[in-house]
C-alpha cells in the first residue's frame, strides 16, 4: 500500500507538472494593446461640456461670439472632479476646443481664447487647473479637441493642418499625462464658408508624440470608437473589433456598424457610449429639471458597461462653473445604486465545473473566474469551440442580473451563447446572447435557482472566460422601455412639406419647439424656416435657414427663442434640410 501511494503521489505529481505546462491559448484576431485595456477596465468617465455655449445657450456656437460671453463666476475645477471621483469615475475629459473654436485654455495658436477675455484678468487656464485636480484626486485627465473651427480664420485651408498641429502640442504638451485625446468628426464650414480636408495621419502622429499612450476616440478610432448614437447604448450584439480600412474620422461605417463593431474586424477599436445627463451637451437652466432619472441612468450603464463598451457620462457645469446641485445628487444616487446592486456578488461559495477544460490544467479551471485575479481565467482546449459551464450554488439564491467576462488580453471570440438556470429542480433558459467582450451584464427577470449553466454555443476560436458573477437589481423601475425613455407618437411628413399648427387664436408666440420621433425615428428635421400668420394666408417669416444643432446625433427637445415676440394664430415648420431624403418626423411643435 505504502509503495503503491508512493507510485500514486509520484505520478500525481507527474501529472501536475504536465499540466501546469500546459500552453496559453494563442491570441485570436485583433488584440488589445495594453493601454486600451487600461482603458476599458475604467468603465465610467466624466465627460465636461463646458465653454461659451453654456453662456449662450447653444449647442454649436458660430465662432463669432464675444469672448467675454464666457465669464463663469465661481469655476472650481476640484469640484467638478470631486464630484466625478465620489461617483465613482475614473477620469475626466474636458471640451478644450469645442466647434466655436473658443480655447479654454491661452492657446498661442488663436485669439478666440480665454487669455483675450476679462475672466480671471486673462490669466485663466482651465486645462491646467483640471489636469491638476485630477491629479489630486487621482483622477486621470483627458482632452476633446474639436478639428472643426469656426472662428479660425486659416479653417478651410492647407495652412489649417499646420495651426491645428500646433494647437495639439499647445494642449497636449503641457499638461502632464492625457489617458484619452477625444477628436469630433464634425466638419462643417469655417469663417470662410470653406470645409476643411483633416490631416488625421498628422494629428495623430502629433497625439502619440506626446502622448504615447493616449487613446484616440473618433468615429473609427484608432484607440476607441464611438458607439453610433448619443443615447449611451451599444449594441446587445458589440465587437471590439473593427473593419476601419477605407475610413476615416468623419466618414465612417453606418452608425449601425459602430453600434455593433465587426467580427473579425482587422482593428481593435472598443466602443464608447458617451451620453448627456440632461437633454442637451452644455449645460441650460430650463434643463434643470430634465436630468435624467435613477432608472434612465441604470439602463445606460446595463446598455453600455454591460455591453462591452465604456460610458462616457456628460455631465455640464453652470455658468458659475460648478457641477449643478440636481446633476451631482442624481450622480450620487447613481452611485449608491451601483454600488448596492454589485455588493454581494451571490455566486460567491459556489462549485464551478466545466465540460472541457484546456489540457485538463487547473490552471485553465473554471473556478478562476469565480477569483478577484483579472488576469486568471478558464479556457478550453483548441478547437473546442462549443462547451459549458456549470456553477452549483452553496444554497438557493434570488437574483436578476448575470455578469460575464471574457479575457480581452487573447481577443474576443464568443459570438452565441445561453444561460440556463436550474429551478425548482428542472432546468429553464433564463437569458441568451451574442457577444460578450469585456463584461456583459445580462438582464433577467428575477429567479431564485440552486445551479447556473452557461452553454456557450459559437466561438470564433476557443472560449475564454474570466468572470461570473449573480446579483439583484431592486433599484431599477421598469418602465416598459428597452433605453429607458418614453416613447412618443410621431407624425411623418414627407421631406419638401411644410408643417402648420393652427393655435386656436391669436397670441403672443415667444419662440417653438420641436422634437423628432423617438430616438429619431422617421428623420429629423436639420434646417429650417419658421414662419407666422395670424390668418393663415399671409406669412411673415421670423427665422431663415436655421439649423438644430447635432439634431443628427441628439434627437431630443429642441427649443427656440425669438428675438422679438410676434402675434399669431399660425406657425409653419418648413424643412429646408433633413436627415432622411423622403421623409421627416415630429413627435412635439408649439409655440413657447
Amino acid at each position: 500500500m505504502k509503495h503503491y501511494r508512493m507510485i500514486t503521489m509520484a505520478a500525481a505529481v507527474m501529472s501536475m507538472m504536465a499540466c501546469s505546462n500546459v500552453p496559453p491559448p494563442e491570441p485570436y484576431g485583433a488584440i488589445p494593446s495594453p493601454a486600451q485595456v487600461a482603458w476599458q477596465k475604467m468603465e465610467t468617465n466624466m465627460f465636461i461640456h463646458f465653454g461659451p455655449n453654456t453662456f449662450t445657450g447653444s449647442e454649436w456656437g458660430s465662432g463669432k461670439e464675444d469672448v467675454e460671453v464666457f465669464a463663469p463666476t465661481d469655476l472650481d475645477c476640484r469640484q467638478w472632479v470631486r464630484t466625478a471621483r465620489a461617483a465613482g469615475m475614473k477620469g475626466v475629459i474636458i471640451t478644450a476646443k469645442h466647434h466655436d473654436g473658443f480655447c479654454l485654455w491661452p492657446n498661442p495658436m488663436s485669439s478666440h481664447t480665454v487669455a483675450r477675455s476679462t475672466w480671471m484678468d486673462g490669466k485663466g487656464d482651465i486645462l491646467r487647473d483640471l489636469s491638476e485636480a485630477c491629479r489630486e484626486y487621482g483622477l486621470k485627465f483627458g482632452v476633446y479637441i474639436s478639428p472643426w473651427d469656426r472662428n479660425d480664420p486659416t479653417y478651410g485651408t492647407d495652412g489649417y493642418n499646420e495651426v491645428f498641429r500646433k494647437t495639439l502640442d499647445s494642449a497636449l504638451g503641457e499638461y502632464g499625462e492625457v489617458f484619452e485625446q477625444w477628436f469630433d468628426g464634425a466638419c462643417g464650414e469655417g469663417p470662410n464658408g470653406k470645409v476643411q480636408a483633416y490631416d488625421w495621419d498628422l494629428y495623430h502622429r502629433t497625439v502619440h508624440r506626446h502622448q504615447p499612450d493616449a487613446i484616440i476616440f473618433s468615429d473609427v478610432g484608432p484607440g476607441c470608437r464611438w458607439i453610433g448614437n448619443e443615447r449611451g447604448i451599444a449594441g446587445e450584439t458589440c465587437w471590439s473589433t473593427l473593419d476601419t480600412a477605407g475610413f476615416e474620422a468623419g466618414r465612417s461605417p453606418h452608425r449601425d456598424i459602430l453600434n455593433t463593431g465587426n467580427a473579425g474586424g482587422q482593428a481593435w477599436v472598443p466602443g464608447e457610449a458617451d451620453v448627456s445627463i440632461r437633454p442637451g451637451w452644455f449645460w441650460r437652466e430650463s434643463e434643470n429639471s430634465k436630468v435624467k432619472t435613477l432608472s434612465q441612468l441604470l439602463e445606460i450603464y446595463y446598455g453600455s458597461v454591460g455591453r462591452n463598451s465604456l460610458l462616457l457620462l456628460n455631465v455640464p457645469p453652470d455658468t458659475r462653473g460648478r457641477i449643478h446641485e440636481t446633476d451631482s445628487l442624481r450622480l450620487m444616487e447613481f452611485r449608491s445604486a451601483l454600488d448596492k446592486i454589485f455588493a454581494v456578488d451571490l455566486s460567491d461559495g459556489a462549485a464551478a465545473e466545466a465540460s472541457q477544460t484546456r489540457g485538463g490544467s487547473g490552471k485553465y479551471s473554471p473556478a478562476n473566474m469565480l477569483d478577484d485575479d483579472y488576469d486568471s481565467y478558464w479556457a478550453a482546449d483548441d478547437g473546442i469551440t462549443a462547451s459549458s459551464l456549470t456553477f452549483t450554488l452553496d444554497g438557493p439564491k434570488t437574483f436578476n442580473r448575470i455578469l460575464l467576462q471574457e479575457y480581452i488580453p487573447l481577443g474576443q471570440r464568443i459570438s452565441r451563447f445561453s444561460v440556463d438556470v436550474l429551478a425548482d429542480g428542472r432546468w429553464t433558459k433564463a437569458a441568451e446572447g451574442t457577444t460578450v467582450g469585456y463584461k456583459r451584464i445580462l438582464l433577467t427577470d428575477t429567479v431564485t435557482a440552486t445551479a447556473v449553466r452557461i452553454n456557450i454555443e459559437e466561438s470564433f476560436a476557443c472560449p475564454v472566460l474570466n468572470g461570473f458573477g449573480l446579483f439583484m437589481d431592486n433599484m431599477m423601475a421598469a418602465d416598459g422601455n428597452e433605453d429607458g425613455r418614453i416613447s412618443r407618437r410621431c407624425t411623418l411628413m414627407p421631406a419638401g412639406r411644410p408643417h402648420v399648427l393652427d393655435l386656436g387664436q391669436i397670441r403672443t408666440v415667444n419662440g417653438f419647439f420641436y422634437e423628432p420621433g423617438n430616438n429619431g425615428q422617421g428623420g429629423s428635421i436639420i434646417c429650417y424656416d419658421l414662419e407666422t400668420s395670424t390668418d393663415g394666408k399671409t406669412w411673415t417669416t421670423i427665422l431663415k435657414d436655421r439649423m438644430f444643432d447635432n439634431i443628427v446625433n441628439n434627437p431630443v427637445l429642441q427649443e427656440v427663442r425669438f428675438s422679438s415676440p410676434s402675434e399669431a394664430r399660425y406657425l409653419r415648420l418648413t424643412p429646408t434640410r433633413t436627415e432622411l431624403p423622403d421623409t421627416y418626423s415630429i413627435a412635439r411643435f408649439g409655440a413657447l
